[in-house]
């Protein structure tokens, strides 16, 4: 059966999925063009048509991948209600233990971006714009009042971090904390940086 004539942004779309799914299953180290095209039955020379080298069709489905997951950020944290609940929602979504990107992809970005700069830009863009939105609520909620908080840049960068961390410890070293304690520690972490007890987050979170 004759493949679809796709146009452009609609094969590259198509491709950067395939490349996701690679990674995802591969690992960034051991995924090659014709992986990619394998998956979709095409060739070689189409996917580097596209993309032009490896690296650049990695950095590339990294940055599809984040900006699933800055979407799915953006509608938490734009929610019609307090700053409180739209940060617990935001930060036990990304938490490894809630429904947010596959975390595999993403320590394998991290690994593969301490050698690849094209990958490092994508990293470091996500985390960038990660850290702006959670600042932005967070100073937000303090200037309503509903918590304190004299730093929110830093507030968003420890809490990121530790996210970060916890995922790793999830992924990576299976069995070593169970997901029902890392969200507790999750909310601990977010009552902290707002000032306020577990219990009170729990409510104002209602």
């Amino acid at each position: 059966m004759a493949r679809v004539r796709l146009s452009v942004a609609e094969r590259r779309e198509e491709l950067l999925r395939a490349a996701i799914g690679q990674i995802e299953a591969r690992g960034v180290a051991a995924v090659r063009i014709a992986d990619v095209a394998a998956v979709l039955g095409v060739s070689n020379a189409l996917v580097l048509y596209h993309f032009s080298t490896k690296e650049n069709l990695l950095a590339a489905a990294f940055a599809r991948a984040a900006e699933d997951d800055l979407a799915r950020l953006r509608a938490l944290l734009g929610r019609r209600t307090t700053a409180v609940r739209r940060l617990r929602a935001a930060v036990r979504w990304y938490a490894p233990t809630g429904s947010a990107k596959g975390w595999r992809l993403w320590i394998e970005g991290w690994a593969a971006a301490v050698r690849e700069p094209a990958l490092r830009e994508v990293t470091r863009d996500l985390d960038r714009r990660w850290k702006a939105a959670l600042t932005a609520v967070v100073a937000e909620g303090a200037a309503a009042g509903e918590f304190r908080c004299p730093d929110p840049a830093g507030t968003a960068l420890r809490l990121t971090a530790y996210l970060d961390g916890l995922a790793v410890q999830l992924t990576c070293y299976g069995g070593t904390l169970s997901r029902t304690r890392a969200l507790e520690w999750v909310d601990e972490a977010l009552a902290r940086e707002l000032g306020l007890d577990r219990e009170a987050l729990t409510i104002a979170a209602r």
